[in-house]
Formats: structure tokens, C-alpha cells, sequence
């Protein structure tokens, strides 16, 4: 085994930023192409330090006419390095990036959940990382939405994502297959420029490293990663903040809980007086909390803002229904959403 700087770097990596302890059963999600190439092999020579069982798991989408015969490459990837491969294809293409990357999260959460794996490990980059702050910012954002691919977060019960290369960039993965001669398989999808994350990747990119910072990926890479640990103060903090306007123990059981519908929560009330005392920052979250456990979809920017200017309208102030027909009202030192 030659054991490279790149070897070092995802160790200490791991070990500091607790990523995997010893003794787990780690899913490497495997397309074939450079960068999750470079991350089974990573894994698999630091697996003797770690003592970690691997699997390698395939996404078939056919949404391409050669991605059968990828997925046999995967396949023989798997069987000469001996670890256990899994497949998943899809019933029909999928043509959709978004609709792709839920199918592919499910289908991933389910082979782990079936064969016990307590992680799914992808070979998310800087790259990518740099390339989902700017796709968010075109598209309208806040800071959650740049700081977007984290190193890990849960995708199910039990069950942790986890993106090691997040501080190493495309240009590194293609540099490490190259010099150990891994069989890179070519996404030809990857080339097509009607998708927006393509061209961003494709001509974005490039301008920008051209003209105005050769490092560009890195210090965007280095952006979401500083925005990441101010959006989980923020979060926490509002959550502390929600709990007193709601009186405690309304929501005792959280944020994230989905079983429970929107005629469960309502009606609530919100107390004006504590939510006045806290910068906008946070009043802005709070209600965002809020609406996102009434809301079947995501609360828009609009939606936080009229529910937001609440906090200081006059006695009797009310909002236009919120998608699905719930309205907030002022009641004396109360926001009531009913």
C-alpha cells in the first residue's frame, strides 16, 4: 500500500472531527467515477488502522444507456477488493436531479438499514461543496442553504451520512486515481451542460478561477464551513427562544418530528414580549421553526417575513392564510396561529 499525503489528511480528519469510530460497518456509496473512487480506496487502506467492515452500494438511476454496464463495473470493483456490493436500480429513469438524489438517499438508507450499517459515506469534495453554495445563492438563500453539505448529519434513525472529503478538491481525487491507477469510470451526464450544476462546474468555475481567484473552491469550500458552525449556534439558540415564546413544553418533542400533522399543532400561541427582546436574526428563525412544522413545504422567505412582522404589528394585525389554510393573528401580547 502506498500511503500518500492524501492518506494522512483523511485520517487525521476522521480522528479529529470524530467522523467514524473503530469497529463500524461503514456503506461507501460508489458511482465509479473519481471522487467516490478515491474515497473506497482510502477507506479501505485505512481500514486496517480502523478496523472498520466495508460495503460498497451502487445507484443504478438508467437514465443513461450505459449504466448497466457501470454497475457491473462497481460490481467487479467490489469482488476484487472482496467487499460486500449492493445494487439498487431504479424502476425507471429518473431524469430530475432532485427527485435522483431523494431516490438515491432512500435507496442507500435502505440497504443499510437491511444489512446494519451504522454509516453511508460519499465522496462529497470541496467541489461540490463550493459548487452548492453558489447553485443556492443564484438560486436564493440564507445562510442554511450555503452551508448546506456538511460533514455528517442523520439520514435516518440509527443511521449517520458522512462526507470525509469535504476539504479536498476534485483536482486532488483525479490526481490520486491517476497516480494509482484506479479505474475511473466517465459519467457522461456530468458533460451536460442543461444542468445547472453542471455549468456551474463547467463554465462558473472556471471563469471565476480565471479571473478572479485561482483558489476559488477552496475559499468557498472554507465559507460554508464557517457559516456551518454559525447556523448551528443560530439554530440552537432559536430553538431556546421558541420554547419560551411557546411557554415550554408545547413542543417538548422538537423540531423534526413529522408524525405529527398540522390540525395536532394548532392552534398555538407565540408570546410577543419574549420574541421582542431578540434580534431579528432570531425572530426570523423562530418563526421559521414554526412554519415548517405547519407547512407542508418549505416556508418561503415571504412566508417568514409576514409572520415575522407580527412580532411588532398593532393588536387585531393578521396574516393571509398560510398554505393549507392556517392563520396567524395578534392577540394582545400573543401571535396566534390557528
Amino acid at each position: 500500500m502506498v500511503w500518500t499525503p492524501l492518506h494522512a489528511k483523511i485520517h487525521r480528519t476522521i480522528r479529529s472531527r470524530h467522523l467514524f469510530e473503530r469497529n463500524q460497518r461503514l456503506l461507501i456509496a460508489v458511482s465509479g467515477g473519481q471522487d467516490s473512487l478515491c474515497l473506497i480506496k482510502l477507506l479501505l487502506d485505512l481500514q486496517s488502522k480502523w478496523e472498520w467492515y466495508l460495503g460498497i452500494a451502487h445507484c443504478d438511476h438508467r437514465w443513461r444507456s450505459d449504466s448497466e454496464a457501470n454497475a457491473n463495473h462497481v460490481e467487479n470493483l467490489a469482488k476484487t477488493w472482496d467487499i460486500s456490493f449492493y445494487l439498487e436500480t431504479a424502476n425507471k429513469p429518473i431524469n430530475s436531479e432532485a427527485a435522483a438524489r431523494d431516490w438515491r438517499y432512500q435507496a442507500l438508507s435502505a440497504i443499510a438499514q437491511a444489512n446494519n450499517y451504522q454509516y453511508i459515506v460519499t465522496g462529497h469534495t470541496a467541489s461540490d461543496r463550493a459548487e452548492t453554495l453558489l447553485y443556492n445563492l443564484i438560486r436564493g438563500t440564507g445562510a442554511d442553504g450555503l452551508q448546506a453539505l456538511t460533514w455528517q448529519r442523520p439520514l435516518t434513525t440509527g443511521i449517520v451520512l458522512v462526507r470525509p472529503l469535504l476539504e479536498i478538491t476534485r483536482i486532488q481525487t483525479a490526481q490520486f486515481c491517476q497516480e494509482l491507477k484506479l479505474p475511473m469510470w466517465e459519467d457522461s451526464t456530468n458533460q451536460d451542460l442543461q444542468y445547472a450544476r453542471n455549468r456551474i462546474r463547467q463554465e462558473l468555475i472556471p471563469y471565476l478561477q480565471n479571473n478572479f481567484n485561482p483558489q476559488v473552491e477552496s475559499a468557498l469550500a472554507q465559507t460554508a464551513e464557517l457559516l456551518q458552525a454559525e447556523v448551528e449556534y443560530l439554530e440552537k439558540a432559536a430553538q431556546e427562544l421558541r420554547d419560551e415564546a411557546l411557554g415550554m413544553g408545547h413542543w417538548a418533542w422538537g423540531i423534526g418530528h413529522e408524525e405529527d400533522s398540522l390540525t395536532s399543532l394548532l392552534p398555538l400561541r407565540l408570546n410577543r414580549r419574549v420574541l421582542q427582546k431578540a434580534p431579528l436574526a432570531l425572530q426570523r428563525r423562530v418563526m421559521r421553526q414554526v412554519l415548517q412544522q405547519i407547512l407542508t413545504d418549505a416556508p418561503s422567505f415571504e412566508h417568514i417575513e409576514k409572520l415575522t412582522a407580527l412580532i411588532i404589528a398593532p393588536n387585531r394585525s393578521q396574516t393571509d392564510p398560510f398554505p393549507g389554510g392556517a392563520i396567524a393573528q395578534v392577540e394582545g401580547d400573543w401571535i396566534c396561529l390557528k
